[in-house]
């Protein structure tokens, strides 16, 4: 048993560096590990139980049999000189055996493992944001609360439920939110369910209690003494619904006066409830954005669908390429942006993930007021940056793009590798930097940033994409896969048209990758097609294109 307290201490130091379990499903897989130890001290705890109660069970049979004897003829028994001994020897030396064995607490190996691995565990907030996470998904992907409880999702392989405990939970991490739209969604879910007879620890009044004042909030006082009266009936004595009931009759009755004391037009007006269902950080782009999401609102007419074409790019005739040139697909037109096919092995892709794994942090967005970064509620996920001289395969991977672009990486930022969590997202954003902050990568010590590519390194269940909500464009990952497009226009101005978002993963886990180049002032662009994820000095600009012009680029 120390033995195996000790493996456990050793297997779980490094997630205590990495706060924040549901902002990445790649660390959250340690803690499946991690539960299965558990698992396995508990198991291993039972037994030492069960070996404790199997000797207490021999000892006790023994001695009932003994016992049966000597009472039917004590005088007779102890009148036999070993009987009399061993009756002195048991009562004197064995029972304080017994004794101290039926003390003996076998928990403590299990108690010390528990006590080890809970320094470790997730805490409140990671609790709080993987249920904003589903409330996240559930507005997103626009699911039913019967949907997600009976886990009724695509591409699941491993399909699991919520208990009414478990519905009256996120109700309640809505609740606290004060988001009663929500609360009252799920407070109904966990209703419903202990109306079907499900057995729980929670009861019908704590949930009636939740619903009806999330139900008044949003200014349905008919429904929410509707539901008062109900909680009333499972217990009259509740001093909380016996007061709202009493102020629910006072507003209506007080409405009802005022309506009759109005002129014949005003009498047939109604208060009008608030609106439900809009989030209090609602953006004018959200409902796009949510469509685009779901597949939803795409932008593409047949018409310019033609125009989009595949093709085979050998990075204007790099001898590297020329052989086995990259294939180019046309994901979208304005702006333009380029999918690269089969330009990442799975073996590549699973070193980056060692490399970062480590590494991965909460991941962070430029404060346009400070110019510093900091994490954001709408970006979560974690990220770690990769140089190219930490690893071979990085370093080939860099030079891959360089050749397909002709872009200089001695002007790139490190690589970016993110990875999402439960429902994990990064909603609408700029890559560059507009005029109104002028010192958005004054950390970095770079300028604006010219384009984007980002590499996709794992397939996704359901969810993920890549939305342009200002173009109406949808791009999915395919594992192996990048895409590309630019963020300024030849004259360094940004273009605004490539606000884009990374929707919540659904059902599985999203790996992508990003390459940053950087500058201090842009002149302009070549038609030739970069693939970094930002921008490059105007030095590095005048070595890689040669014969600047202004003008958009083409694709060869």
């Amino acid at each position: 048993m120390i033995w195996y307290i000790l493996i456990i201490g050793i297997l779980l130091p490094q997630s205590l560096a990495h706060p924040g379990f549901f902002t990445s499903i790649g660390q959250m897989t340690d803690l499946i590990h991690t539960e299965k130890d558990l698992v396995t001290s508990l198991k291993d705890y039972i037994k030492a139980e069960e070996d404790k109660l199997e000797q207490i069970k021999k000892w006790a049979e023994k001695l009932d049999r003994l016992t049966s004897t000597a009472t039917k003829d004590p005088e007779g028994f102890v009148g036999h000189p070993v009987n009399a001994f061993k009756l002195m020897k048991r009562l004197n030396t064995e029972w304080s055996e017994l004794e101290n064995l039926v003390l003996k607490d076998m928990s403590d190996g299990f108690i010390s493992n528990l006590t080890i691995q809970r320094q470790y565990f997730p805490n409140d907030e990671d609790q709080v944001g993987a249920a904003k996470a589903l409330l996240r998904l559930q507005d997103t992907y626009n699911l039913d609360t019967d949907t997600i409880s009976k886990g009724n999702l695509p591409g699941v392989k491993h399909k699991s439920f919520l208990t009414a405990e478990d519905c009256f939970e996120l109700g309640k991490v809505a609740y606290t939110e004060a988001d009663y739209y929500h609360t009252e969604l799920w407070m109904e879910q966990a209703l419903r369910q202990l109306d079907e007879g499900e057995i729980s620890t929670i009861d019908k009044v704590s949930v009636l209690d939740y619903l009806s004042y999330a139900v008044y909030q949003q200014g349905d006082l008919d429904k929410a003494l509707l539901l008062t009266k109900k909680l009333l009936e499972l217990d009259p004595e509740h001093q909380r619904a016996n007061g709202n009931l009493k102020y629910f009759e006072y507003i209506m009755a007080k409405e009802k006066d005022v309506n009759k004391s109005a002129s014949d037009d005003q009498s047939d007006q109604k208060t009008t409830p608030k609106k439900k269902g809009v989030a209090v950080d609602y953006l004018p782009e959200r409902q796009k954005y949510e469509m685009l999401c779901r597949g939803e609102g795409i932008k593409m007419t047949p018409r310019r669908q033609k125009k989009l074409f595949c093709r085979y790019h050998d990075g204007n005739r790099n001898p590297k390429f020329i052989l086995a040139p990259a294939k180019q697909e046309d994901e979208w037109d304005k702006p333009r942006i380029i999918r690269f096919h089969d330009i990442i092995s799975d073996a590549e892709i699973e070193i980056v993930k060692d490399l970062a794994k480590p590494r991965l942090s909460r991941a962070t967005v430029h404060d346009p007021e400070t110019g510093k970064l900091t994490t954001a509620q709408y970006r979560v996920s974690k990220s770690a940056w990769l140089s190219g001289y930490e690893n071979p395969v990085v370093s080939r991977i860099n030079m891959r793009i360089q050749d397909l672009t002709g872009l200089d990486v001695s002007t790139a930022e490190e690589l970016q590798v993110a990875n999402y969590g439960v429902g994990g997202q990064y909603e609408p954003h700029f890559d560059f930097a507009r005029k109104d902050e002028p010192d958005a990568f004054k950390e970095l010590g770079t300028g604006n940033r010219i384009a984007t590519w980002l590499f996709y390194m794992s397939d996704v269940s359901a969810g993920g994409a890549t939305v342009f909500p200002e173009v109406g464009a949808s791009v999915w990952p395919k594992k192996g896969t990048a895409v590309f497009w630019y963020n300024l226009f030849a004259s360094g101005e940004g273009d605004y048209s490539t606000r884009h978002a990374a929707c919540p993963v659904l059902v599985g886990n999203k790996w992508g990758k990003y390459f940053i180049y950087s500058t201090k002032t842009i002149i302009g662009m070549t038609n030739r097609l970069p693939s970094f994820s930002y921008c490059c000095t105007l030095v590095c600009l005048i070595y890689t294109f040669p014969s600047l012009n202004f003008q958009e680029f083409t694709i060869d």
